[in-house]
């Protein structure tokens, strides 16, 4: 489960008076702070799941499907469902998650799978369930109406809405015995004083609008801001076991991004220094999957050795870039290993036959494949130490188990649901040198030795029942891919990786865009194509086909991204203040339009956008994008100034905004050896703000000039690959010599 967080206490006093007068204060402040993190309180019943299922039968959302079975009468997001609470003057019940969401199945087992509290919510309120995957327009909306009311956030996301889906009420897990307790009082107060609900529902839904559409304070913004947010992050730093506060520990790359570009900026060794040794930590933890490469969602504990086991596709996407950024800035090998068992993962585990990657792996699985119906969390990934000496023998088990930490009673620091009894979380406990030195073996040796054994488990571990795929294909999630492959296309020179990219370009432009229209879909699942997309996935796709046009330096991609720009900016920008909505504002369901602004476990569209109009700016010479980014930028900038921290995406494109972005354009031909050489020279390196152009002398140039008549005049010299290095495309002296190229990269 996520935490948030919100600013605003402008109408909270009216939400608690509403809630004292629905279940008294006690019983008020236990539900406000801590309904997220409640374990069942009563034995869950015997499921008595009747065989006909409801309406959600009929969806593809995996997490729809889930509770297509439940005794509940669940309605799918639309009008059959409003329309039903209008006509018979009910309260909505509208549940929102996603599939790999632990408290959501908990939810699921405790209440709605209930037979008794399944038949008072038909009874009481018409019910909705919500993938917020598929519609993060609808989430973020109430998630700005829970963090207002409790102060905190997080799925299952429990509101209670009026008819007209004012919400008036909200929570996140709620126990079954005060789930029953609280619809009870609910539905009596609506019955014999609906207007205890009507009028704060009403006050709360102004506010919430009133905050969505006031344009924040304006301040000038200055480089100080970056070393504010500097300052920020390093107070938080934990010096002993690294990464940020003390736990639970999310890997938030987004920092990352910000920490390594105040570094190349600066030259400050302490921002590359928390970044370098975070990440270390978390490919060394239990957080990272040590037998199939990957990330579980995050640590919950301070020290990185038990994960929540979910695995989400764009943590492993945006942590690829972070691993690769570092192996530029160190050649450590380290970080390039786990960049490409990621990639190795994603490309085995995740991705689909025809294209496009799935969206997420769950936390629990199948312990007992006579018993289906019983799950664990973390149970495909825990291994005892009998089963690896199983699978490896006595004498390689002991050199094992001493490098990865493996005890006979088990390693969890905590086990908060009390499944870990017994069982090892593998994290490297010791180095190859010092487990060489302990067992009087030559590194070498324990590194062969260690690299048989993780296959050997590894090959065990296939035959568990794996943990349940969700396998819709989400256009914002499949963006930050195609970055990470193109990244790492660029950075460690493997073509494959190139070819990932482009396939997975290419299906989603052939599943889920119009090139008629240049409107996108959200999501592909099954044969179907659906939900409008929103700013994210505008913006994560054309982030990703302008690092893909980089890679392979083939206009086409250019050209889509700068399609889907405009689109985009017709879409959402605000003309009146700047910024973007996060959605169109064509569904009259919705009952304000926000501007995210937060980078969380995703970077926001916000942040992602600014930084592409830089970028094109840079590539096309189009002032107006340059000044949209401006005005985005300024339209934070009050919120840059208090909380810069919250923001680092947006710093990122505050840096690129400060900066002189260098323009590397090559004048050959792609697949030539000395165009590549100068490619390879360009990648060598992290330089995050620039450009990488080639002037072809054929289709991709031609196209490049109508843009920029700069491009027209690029020629190779003596027949030679030639490398231009410009700012503001004012360029040092072509050169077809590698040396003189690299020096002028460097400044030089």
């Amino acid at each position: 489960m996520k935490n948030l967080r919100f600013r605003t206490e402008k109408f909270r006093p009216c939400i608690f008076l509403l809630l004292f007068l629905l279940i008294g204060g006690g019983e008020l402040l236990l539900l406000a702070s801590n309904a997220g993190l409640q374990k069942e309180t009563t034995a869950a019943q015997k499921n008595k799941r009747p065989n006909r299922p409801n309406r959600l039968i009929r969806e593809k959302s995996p997490y729809l499907l889930q509770h297509a079975y439940n005794p509940v009468d669940w309605f799918p997001w639309g009008e059959e469902a409003f329309k039903k609470a209008r006509s018979e003057n009910k309260l909505i019940f509208l549940s929102i998650g996603y599939s790999t969401c632990f408290w959501c199945h908990q939810m699921e087992r405790d209440v709605f799978e209930q037979e008794e509290l399944a038949e008072l919510m038909n009874r009481y309120f018409v019910s909705i369930k919500v993938d917020r995957e598929e519609r993060p327009d609808v989430d973020r909306v109430y998630m700005s109406a829970l963090l207002a009311m409790t102060g905190n956030g997080g799925w299952p996301m429990s509101m209670f809405l009026t008819p007209d889906l004012k919400p008036f009420y909200g929570a996140t897990y709620i126990p079954p015995d005060q789930f029953r307790s609280f619809i009870d009082k609910i539905h009596e107060v609506w019955k014999t004083k609906p207007e205890n609900i009507l009028e704060p529902s009403l006050k709360i839904t102004e506010a919430l609008k009133l905050e969505a559409t006031t344009e924040g304070e304006r301040i000038k913004l200055e480089r100080s801001i970056l070393t504010r947010a500097f300052d920020q992050i390093k107070q938080t730093y934990d010096k002993e076991y690294a990464g940020f506060g003390p736990g639970p520990k999310f890997p938030r790359p987004v920092r990352f991004n910000f920490l390594l570009r105040y570094y190349a900026r600066f030259g400050e060794q302490e921002a590359l220094r928390m970044t370098l040794e975070t990440l270390r930590k978390m490919g060394e933890s239990g957080m990272y999957d040590h037998l199939g490469g990957g990330f579980h969602r995050y640590s919950v504990d301070g020290q990185w050795r038990v994960p929540h086991f979910e695995k989400m596709l764009y943590d492993q996407a945006q942590l690829v870039r972070s691993y690769l950024d570092a192996y530029q800035i160190t050649r450590d090998e380290f970080y390039a290993t786990i960049a490409r068992q990621t990639l190795d993962y994603l490309t085995r585990e995740m991705s689909g036959k025809e294209g496009g990657f799935y969206s997420a792996e769950d936390a629990e699985s199948v312990v007992d494949s006579h018993q289906p119906e019983k799950k664990q969390e973390g149970g495909f990934y825990l291994w005892t130490r009998d089963e690896i000496e199983r699978a490896l023998g006595q004498e390689d088990a002991k050199i094992f188990a001493y490098a990865y930490g493996v005890n006979p009673d088990g390693n969890a620091l905590e086990d908060p649901h009390g499944v870990f009894v017994g069982k090892n979380i593998l994290y490297l406990a010791h180095s190859i040198t010092d487990t060489a030195k302990e067992f009087k073996k030559s590194p070498e040796d324990v590194k062969q030795l260690l690299d048989a054994s993780r296959s050997r488990l590894f090959a065990a571990r296939s035959k568990r029942p794996r943990p349940m795929l969700d396998d819709k294909i989400l256009v914002s999630w499949n963006g930050l891919v195609i970055s990470a492959f193109a990244h790492a296309a660029q950075v460690l020179g493997n073509p494959g990786y190139l070819e990932s990219a482009q396939r997975t370009a290419s299906y989603l432009l052939d599943k889920l865009y119009d090139p008629q229209t240049k409107r996108l879909l959200r999501r592909y699942r099954a044969g179907e194509a659906r939900h409008d997309a929103n700013l994210d996935d505008y913006a994560f796709l054309t982030a990703g086909l302008l690092d893909l046009y980089e890679a392979a330096l083939d206009v086409r991609w250019l050209k889509i991204a700068v399609e889907l720009t405009e689109q985009q900016n017709a879409l959402f920008y605000d003309e009146k203040q700047g910024g973007f909505f996060d959605a169109t504002g064509k569904d009259a369901t919705l009952l304000f339009r926000t501007k995210e602004n937060y980078d969380g476990a995703e970077p926001s569209g916000n942040s992602i956008a600014t930084l592409n109009l830089l970028r094109l700016a840079q590539m096309t010479g189009d002032q107006k994008l340059s000044e949209m980014a401006d005005r985005t930028l300024a339209m934070f900038s009050g919120r840059l100034n208090e909380l810069p921290g919250e923001m680092p995406q947006m710093l990122a494109a505050l840096d690129y905004h400060f900066d002189k972005p260098k323009q590397i354009i090559i004048a050959g031909q792609r697949g030539k050896d000395d165009t590549e050489k100068m490619l390879r020279e360009a990648h060598a390196r992290y330089i995050p703000n620039k450009i990488i152009l080639l002037a072809d002398g054929g289709a991709g140039q031609e196209f490049l000039s109508r843009h920029l008549p700069f491009i027209q005049s690029v020629k190779m010299r003596s027949g030679k690959a030639t490398a231009y290095i410009c700012e503001n495309y004012t360029c040092k002296l072509p050169t077809t010599d590698l040396e003189v190229m690299a020096k002028q990269l460097v400044g030089k």
